[in-house]
Formats: C-alpha cells, structure tokens, sequence
C-alpha cells in the first residue's frame, strides 16, 4: 500500500470510528432522557389525577354529609345515600361505586348487573384481587389503586386509578376512578418525540461524516511532500470539530429538554382548571389549589433553568471560572441542604485552553457524588492558583467509602471520568477517604505568564 493510501486510511479509520462512537453515545444519551422525561410526565399526570380523584371524593362526601352525619342508620337512609351517589357522575366514564366490607356491590351506575354480587374474590387481567385491594387501601387510609376495569364507554379493559374512602360506620367503601389511556398517550408521545430526535441527529452525523471522509479522501489523492504538513492540520481541525459536535450536541439537548419540559405544564394546567372549577362553585380550597398549581409551575421553570445549566454553564463562557464554581456551590448548598465552606484565590491565574470546563465538571460530579451517597453534613472546598498550577480540592464530612471498589466495572464510573479529564491535561489526581473525611484533589497545570513589558 502507497504512503498516500495508508495515511488516508489512518486519516478515515479513526474519523469513522469517532463518529460512530460519537453517534452511539448521543444515542444512549437521548434515549435516557427521553425515558427520563417520559417518567417525569407521567409522574406529573398522575399527581394531577391524584388530586383531581381525592376533591371528586371529597365533593361527594360533602354532598352526603348531612344524611351520613344525621346519626340515622336506617335502611331509608342508607338508599337515600346510594341513590344520591348515583346521580353524582363527571366526564364520560366519571361515575361512583359503594361496596360493603365484605366485597358485595351496593350501587354501580355504568355496570348495573354487578349491584348485589359478591366481588370479593374478583380479579384483573394481571391477577389482582381488585375489590380487596382497593378496601385495603381505604382500610389503611392511602385511598389510592392502580387496577384493570372494564371501560362503559367502550367495553374495553383499561387500566384505572381509583379513590375510595371509608364510610366506618356502615362498613362502607365510596370511591371513584379515572381511566388512564391518556397518560399511555402522552408518554408514548414524548418516547416518539425523542426517537425523531435520535434519527435527525444520526443523519446530521452521517452527514457530517460523509463530508468528512470525503475530503480527507481527496486530499490523499493529491498528495505530495507539502500537502502532507496540510494533512495534519486538516487532521487537527477535524478533532477540534469532533469535541465542538459534542459541546454543540449538549447545547441542542438543552434546547430540546426546554421545549419538552412543556409537557409537564399539563399537568399543572389540570390543577388551575380544578381551581377554577372550585372557584366557580364557590368553595374555599380554589385559592389552595391556585397556589399548588403556581408552587409547581415555579418547581417546573426551576428544573428547566437547572438542566440547562447543567449541560452547558453561561458563567463559564461568560465571567470565567470563579464565577460559574461560585453559582454551582450556592446552587448546590441551596438544593442539598448541606452546609458548603468556599474558599478561592484563583488571583490572575491562567488555565489552558479547556481546563476551565474540567475543573467545573469535576466539581460538578464531586459534589453530586457527596450528594448522593456521603451522607455529610459539611463540604469544604479550596480553589487557588499559584501561577504555575491551579489545586482544587473537595472535602466533606461522610461516612466515607472504599477507594479500591471504585475500580470494579460496577461503580465509581464519576470517578474514573475525573480521572481522565486530569490526565488529558497531565495533571494531578489523589482521592483518600475514610469515616468522617473523605477528600479529593485536582491540580492541572496553569498557562504560562506571558510578559510583554
């Protein structure tokens, strides 16, 4: 094989090889968290629904009160109130059931046939003792179950949440349900979401790729003793090229969580409408429910700006690295609780190009470590620079761990990345912990001072 040849190969070899590497891991990276914000919709609908279940409830006891209360505990009474919980129905499939303590049906609107039957030993298509679980939950107070049932709108079984409340004195269960198509809608939605987004990027990559191959492939065709200097710096752009995709690849993913966060502002508009509802019929938790809905709203716009921030720091860009450390502790502080002792002399130190992003990622996933599993009280962090180098060093109060199991294939993945971020800029790592002090120092090299006095 001609010089040419081989040095187009080294040249395409490694390019596909990142690329595919790099696709793979954007891949990963968006299923991730396109299941992660799957789960956050899905969580966030069905506390809406939660809530929604717990007030029809509470409605339809309010509204069966005076009967319930009047002390009589005839048979009179008893149908008065079944005939009043009857009339009671919300939406299309909205409706009340009453069961005794033994599992026999007293009153189900959609489902007449079930009225008098023994339904204690009645199960879904999953294998669940739907009756008895569901006295269990209003026996111990929780009130909420997930189960399998029949759909009066259209005959189909669908899973349901319900809401069911003890009548003690009667031995009494009253509850209700929502049928939770929509929230299998929307989570399917949100996964659909994210698969478009994982194809529009592999093609941008492939795309990218091809170019790329394309032309380090005529320039090896061209070859020649001066184009061989032309090569190598072709070579160093395209690296350069590959980290800007990522750090392009992080600003994307964040523009895109922005958008998908919205998602989750359904469920807070189903909390506004339930205020509204409440404030229209003149009850008193209307400005209750206002105040959840606008506590999550506010918990939703803080999640955007701390996602955003994560995957890509504008202090960092924009006021340097003392600044961007100095809002990550006080964000930090603020959301763990713990207490953080911060100490910078970074005075007119220098870092090289890149080292900057370093030394915040490792204090990024130091104190994310400490979060998670130190279980301290105090984090006490020192950042300085000497000219020559700059140290950072991260310390707290824990319970400590076991340095060498970090090196198993199933943890200390954090900190292996720091590791290798110290060491592509041939710096200094050393970690030592042990109960009530563990500790961990970084010291990369600083740029060289330049004097044009």
């Amino acid at each position: 094989m001609q010089l040419k040849h081989k040095i187009v190969a080294l040249g395409i070899f490694p390019l596909i090889l990142a690329m595919a590497v790099i696709g793979a891991l954007v891949m990963v990276q968006n299923q991730k968290l396109g299941e992660q914000q799957a789960q956050l919709i899905e969580d966030s609908i069905l506390a809406s629904k939660r809530a929604e279940l717990k007030n029809y409830v509470e409605m339809a006891m309010s509204s069966l009160a005076p009967l319930y209360d009047s002390g009589h505990d005839d048979d009179a009474t008893k149908q008065q109130v079944l005939e009043e919980l009857a009339k009671l129905s919300f939406g299309v499939n909205g409706y009340f059931f009453v069961y005794d303590h033994n599992g026999r049906n007293l009153m189900h609107p959609r489902q007449a046939a079930l009225v008098g039957k023994d339904l204690w030993d009645m199960t879904d298509p999953h294998g669940l003792r739907v009756i008895q679980a569901l006295l269990n939950s209003a026996q111990t107070g929780n009130g909420f179950q997930h189960y399998a049932w029949e759909k009066p709108s259209s005959g189909e079984i669908t899973d349901k949440l319900a809401y069911v409340v003890m009548l003690d004195r009667w031995g009494w269960m009253i509850g209700t349900g929502i049928y939770l198509e929509d929230v299998e809608r929307a989570t399917q939605q949100a996964r659909a979401e994210v698969a478009r987004g994982i194809q529009a990027t592999m093609s941008a990559l492939a795309v990218v790729a091809l170019i790329a191959v394309l032309l380090v492939f005529a320039g090896g065709l061209t070859l020649n003793a001066s184009e061989h200097r032309l090569a190598d710096k072709k070579l160093q752009r395209l690296t350069q090229r590959i980290v800007s995709l990522q750090e392009e690849e992080r600003s994307r993913l964040s523009r895109e969580l922005h958008d998908g966060i919205s998602q989750v502002l359904v469920s807070i508009k189903f909390q506004f409408e339930l205020a509204a509802l409440e404030l229209e019929a003149g009850g008193s938790k209307g400005l209750d429910l206002l105040r959840t809905g606008t506590d999550r709203l506010a918990d939703a716009i803080g999640e955007v700006r701390s996602i955003s921030h994560d995957l890509r720091p504008s202090l960092l860009d924009t006021l340097g690295l003392a600044a961007a450390i100095t809002q990550l502790v006080n964000e930090f502080e603020q959301r763990s609780g713990l207490a953080v002792h911060y100490h910078s002399e970074l005075a007119n130190t220098q870092l090289v190009d890149g080292a900057p992003v370093a030394l915040f990622r490792i204090l990024q996933e130091a104190l994310g470590n400490i979060e998670r599993h130190a279980e301290a009280q105090n984090v006490y962090i020192d950042l300085n620079g000497n000219g020559r180098l700059v140290r950072l060093a991260v310390r707290d109060d824990g319970v400590g761990f076991r340095v060498g199991h970090l090196d198993t294939a199933q943890g200390g993945i954090g900190l292996r990345n720091i590791r290798e971020r110290v060491e592509h800029f041939s710096g200094q790592f050393s970690l030592s912990s042990m109960p009530g002090r563990s500790e961990l120092i970084v010291s990369l090299p600083a740029q060289p001072h330049q004097d044009n006095s």
